[in-house]
């Protein structure tokens, strides 16, 4: 579980439920990030209203990595649903990182020797 979550309001008071549902649903993000890299792993949640001809709501979240940032935003008229949907960007760009930082090294090695065996067995 992600240890450091910062939820901002920016025009936008944040109601306790909303705080809640924010960080059940950041707080499972860090299953998508290789181990070596959740020690230092931080979040920050920035939650707005913007003011125009649509009420709209902007939730842009920020994942602090050892090596890079990964961001996403997103506004719709609800705020639930802004969270919901940039929860789900962030976690297809976690999921690329993971692929990319060795994340599965297991299944890295059970290529490998399946591999070997079918190269023995030709």
């Amino acid at each position: 579980m992600i240890s450091h979550i910062d939820i901002s309001g920016i025009h936008y008071e944040l109601s306790e439920d909303l705080k809640k549902y924010t960080v059940r649903k950041v707080s499972k993000l860090d299953r998508f990030v290789p181990r070596h890299a959740r020690k230092s792993m931080h979040v920050e949640v920035k939650l707005s209203e913007l003011k125009t001809k649509s009420d709209r709501n902007q939730c842009e979240i920020i994942v602090h990595l050892p090596d890079q940032q990964v961001m996403a935003k997103e506004s719709t008229v609800n705020m639930f649903a802004a969270i919901d949907i940039v929860e789900t960007k962030i976690k297809n760009q976690l999921k690329k990182y993971k692929d990319l930082h060795g994340g599965d090294k297991q299944d890295h090695r059970g290529k490998l020797r399946r591999f070997f065996r079918n190269q023995r067995n030709s």
